[in-house]
């Protein structure tokens, strides 16, 4: 059964244009990863800092093992750009 996931990201102000470009980098290898079969990234209209980026999995364990792989190459190069620790909701799609 497929899953979407959904990650609330704030960046440093500053820093969100750049962050921005460097995510774009980094989702390519997101989308070329076993299972996923999507994702989107939209940046908040009115505060260029938040970001929603909308993951769609084949199955809970392809994302689980895309969230393995990612821990296992060590901390994040956007972790100096996010202004708060991102959150993470898994939903079901109807």
């Amino acid at each position: 059964m497929s899953i979407v996931t959904v990650l609330d990201i704030t960046f440093i102000a500053d820093k969100a244009e750049e962050a921005l470009g460097l995510f774009d980098d980094i989702l390519v290898a997101t989308r070329a990863f076993e299972g996923c079969e999507g994702v989107d990234v939209l940046v908040q209209q009115d505060d260029k800092t938040r970001v929603l980026v909308i993951e769609r999995w084949a199955s809970i364990e392809a994302d689980t093992a895309y969230r393995a792989w990612r821990a296992s190459e060590g901390p994040s190069p956007l972790a100096a750009y996010i202004a708060a620790a991102p959150t993470v909701r898994f939903f079901d799609p109807r």
